[in-house]
């Protein structure tokens, strides 16, 4: 049987969100499987040119502080500019945190847009549509639009045969699902820290017991089962985890996806500029797979960017330092192995922080404003595009939509972000009804 498992994280608003859904063995015959993977390797064996680029999104969850990070203002009152200092970037007229000195050193490679704004405040929905591009009308604790992760899994697949095409570390996000896509484009994920001194891939191999005749008799046995009860599934979840079965044995009868989580084999010293932590290792491990072929990584690791309360504490002693140091290192490592223009790196959460700080300290929820950030990619480094007003409460030029910063990262894979899907009920829903690529940037 199938066996599914539920982790729940709350924000200060209480909504639930599943943080992974771990799709476990099939007990009858014993086959162990890769948690819930999904991978497209059709057009890499039809002989069709592999699609090299790929995307690093870390995703910054709770909503990061645009006005203590990228668009200070330092001429702000005192209520509103808070406690962090501007420093120089090597770019001429640049300037951003203190806070971000790594990034601040190469920022010739790098481009923040600070003019990124929506108008919804809560954590689920906010979440719903940075990541998807739709803006739901409701609360819910799944999709109800696909995540980008999982369109570019659609769109594009895997760049390597017996790869995932989209990967989530280290663990599932919330809302980085499928939805009417169908199972087969969800995400992939190890289901451990990849700074644990033991970490390894959940289900990744099979148990030594079984032998290929098994294996054999089992995949005949699941083609059997695949055709119980098919006519009842109503959301195209069974076709979708077909192809996941057969997806997941070809990744755990090669070694190809077990060598790519082999972080141990890393040099040591390049694993600590990274950081010895979960961010900095999954940034590490990311770089590993889009190299050995995932077309699509998020990263939700590092610590809750929520600070409602002692914001500037949490900012300076916890969150920046490893941020900076984890997303600065990875830009530099692609760079190092000439994959920069291959690979696009881009930071963001579901909003930024209100610029007047609370009494607490902190700052609360504001989708007026926010900054994101790109890196690579072929895309325009060096840069900033777009300003918000005197408070960094709303975009004064150049404000872009969730449709503009994900449309921007669509046309950098080469993909349509007005090609059209159709949901359960039949209807026409285009990849992005709204944005267009950011011209500064590409």
């Amino acid at each position: 049987m199938l066996d599914f498992f539920g982790k729940w994280i709350r924000n200060c608003d209480g909504v639930s969100r599943r943080n992974f859904l771990r799709v476990g063995a099939l007990a009858a015959g014993g086959l162990t499987l890769a948690d819930q993977l999904r991978t497209d390797a059709s057009a890499a064996e039809s002989g069709q040119p592999a699609r090299r680029k790929a995307v690093i999104q870390v995703w910054l969850a709770g909503g990061p502080s645009h006005i203590d990070m990228y668009d200070l203002k330092p001429h702000a009152p005192a209520e509103f500019r808070g406690e962090f200092k501007e420093i120089d970037t090597n770019v001429a007229g640049i300037r951003i945190s203190e806070h971000l000195p790594h990034q601040a050193a190469i920022f010739d490679k790098l481009a923040v847009v600070r003019s990124g704004t929506h108008t919804n405040a809560g954590h689920g929905m906010g979440s719903q549509w940075m990541l998807t591009g739709y803006q739901p009308t409701i609360e819910v604790n799944d999709n109800i639009y696909p995540a980008c992760g999982s369109v570019v899994s659609r769109m594009q697949g895997p760049n390597a045969a017996g790869m995932p095409a989209y990967v989530n570390l280290p663990r599932r996000l919330g809302l980085g699902n499928a939805a009417y896509l169908g199972a087969s484009y969800n995400p992939f994920a190890p289901d451990d820290d990849p700074n644990s001194e033991g970490f390894k891939v959940r289900n990744l191999k099979m148990p030594g017991r079984v032998t290929e005749e098994r294996l054999d008799r089992r995949r005949g046995l699941l083609a059997e089962v695949d055709n119980i009860r098919r006519d009842v599934d109503t959301k195209g979840d069974l076709v979708g985890l077909d192809k996941f079965y057969r997806d997941a044995m070809e990744m755990i009868t090669s070694d190809r996806a077990m060598k790519a989580f082999n972080i141990q084999s890393e040099d040591p010293k390049l694993r600590d500029q990274y950081g010895r932590n979960d961010l900095g290792q999954s940034c590490l491990l990311a770089r590993r797979l889009v190299e050995s072929g995932v077309s699509y990584v998020t990263i939700q690791a590092g610590g809750g960017w929520d600070t409602h309360g002692d914001n500037f504490s949490q900012l300076k002693n916890n969150l920046l330092p490893k941020y900076d140091r984890a997303v600065a290192t990875l830009v530099k490592d692609l760079h190092d192995r000439g994959m920069h223009d291959q690979v696009l790196v881009m930071t963001f959460g579901e909003f930024g922080r209100t610029p007047r700080i609370n009494g607490g300290a902190g700052r609360d929820h504001w989708p007026g404003a926010m900054s994101v950030l790109y890196a690579g990619g072929g895309l325009r480094m060096g840069q900033t595009i777009g300003t918000t007003d005197a408070r960094a409460e709303y975009p004064a030029t150049r404000a872009a939509s969730p449709g503009c910063l994900l449309s921007t990262m669509y046309h950098t894979l080469g993909i349509d972000y007005q090609s059209v899907f159709y949901d359960q009920g039949r209807r026409p829903l285009p990849i992005l009804n709204e944005g267009r690529p950011i011209e500064e940037l590409v």
